[in-house]
């Protein structure tokens, strides 16, 4: 493709060299998927695939997408969520890296699925997720498509649920790889990404001090994890909000105080929302929330706060900071917004460090890899990404950071194999 040529829907094809520079930054600390991208120039597996990729359009997905476009596949390129494209990556894979791309920052409803669409209409054998939207419309209203489709891939913990829910009522017509199941994802890009990315965001968004403030995380799941981990490092105080028994111990033990969504609701200066839920925060609780408490959401859809009573609530609202808007109450009370309620890891802020998205990525593309040699053998259902593709990614990105550990010795080997020996 020449440069300049436009293919997709973006902003602004003359932020494509600004674009570039992100991109390459973003690669410097990408290894592990950088090395995959070599191997995959060589061997091309993913040759002659159709792929349509509905993922948040950041620097680090754009090496992604060089992945696959190096493996073979013919790919192309959508937003899974209307606030979390940057607009010079998007003109930047379509001018330098000849991989249309729809995607705009801001978008509107309607734009965001005409967008999802026309990555529909790629025909595509392969979907590529995050949020389980793309691959909802096309279960629902472009079910014509659906019979060249042989897998996919889902990237959130949002999404899987949906999967799974779709897979237990026989609704799921292809094999999917759940790539948020794998150790190196989860365990690293939900809390080190999300805890790190969600702060970020709220201080993007409203420059405030977080020590000392009451910080209210909604879910311990990994994502709760990481926020709560890193709020409290900053000198946050912190109170989980958890529906989970088990969860609630374990931010009990972790040092954490545990109340219910109403008690915190009146305490809290600072709310992060981080379920994959909806209505955490709503009608009832808002009338208890402090003046000037802030309002985030680190989860994939802005369901966790109930906008719709906070609307009704308020008497009117503006917007008094990039990406911040005040809802003021009948009584006088300001609540902030942040994001319009979406992920502000990514609608406020840049989204997670690419050190981190380079072994959630390189599940990708592996994934891919793994999915082209074993779909005919899989029936439409959720699977996790295979043991072997995880210890490899913490191989490689042990190895990038110059981290050596120890093997096993055979007689190691054999005992924790075996049950003859004892005390």
């Amino acid at each position: 493709m020449a440069e300049g040529q436009i293919s997709g829907d973006i902003r602004d094809i003359g932020l494509a060299d600004a674009g570039a520079l992100k991109i390459e930054w973003a690669d410097r600390q990408m290894p592990v998927l950088a090395g995959i991208r070599e191997r995959f120039a060589v061997e091309q597996p993913l040759a002659g695939w159709r792929i349509s990729a509905c993922l948040h359009v950041t620097a680090e997905t754009a090496n992604l997408m060089r992945t696959l476009k190096a493996g073979g596949a013919d790919a192309v390129l959508c937003s899974s969520n209307p606030l979390s494209t940057q607009d010079d990556v998007a003109a930047s894979l379509v001018a330098h890296h000849g991989i249309p791309t729809y995607a705009i920052k801001g978008e509107d409803r309607d734009s965001y699925y005409r967008h999802i669409n026309a990555a529909l209409d790629h025909r595509a054998q392969v979907t590529m997720d995050d949020g389980a939207d793309l691959v909802n419309e096309l279960h629902t209203r472009r079910t014509e498509l659906l019979a060249d489709v042989v897998g996919g891939t889902e990237e959130t913990t949002t999404g899987v649920i949906r999967l799974r829910a779709m897979a237990a009522a026989g609704q799921l017509r292809y094999p999917v790889v759940a790539v948020n199941e794998a150790l190196t994802k989860h365990l690293f890009d939900n809390r080190y990404g999300t805890g790190q990315s969600a702060i970020d965001g709220v201080l993007r968004a409203t420059n405030v001090l977080i020590a000392g403030k009451e910080v209210v995380v909604g879910g311990y799941g990994w994502v709760g994890r990481g926020i709560a981990s890193r709020a409290a490092g900053m000198g946050g105080i912190v109170t989980v909000v958890e529906v989970d028994p088990i969860r609630a111990l374990e931010a009990a033990m972790d040092g954490f105080r545990v109340a219910t969504a109403g008690e915190a609701a009146a305490v809290g200066d600072l709310f992060i929302a981080a379920t994959g839920n909806l209505h955490v925060w709503g009608a009832a609780d808002f009338p208890k929330m402090r003046d000037g408490a802030i309002l985030a959401n680190a989860g994939h859809f802005n369901d966790e706060f109930d906008l719709g009573a906070l609307e009704a609530q308020a008497s009117s609202s503006r917007e008094v900071r990039s990406f911040t808007r005040e809802y003021l109450m009948a009584d006088g009370r300001r609540l902030n917004l942040l994001a319009d309620g979406r992920l502000v890891n990514l609608g406020a802020a840049e989204g997670h460090p690419a050190l981190v998205m380079d072994m959630s990525f390189a599940n990708q593309a592996l994934g891919l890899e793994w999915l082209r040699a074993n779909a005919a053998a899989l029936e439409p259902n959720v699977y996790g990404i295979p043991d072997a593709i995880d210890r490899e990614v913490a191989r490689l990105k042990l190895l990038s950071m110059g981290i050596r550990i120890d093997p096993m010795t055979a007689e190691q080997k054999t005992y924790s194999e075996s049950w003859e020996s004892g005390t």
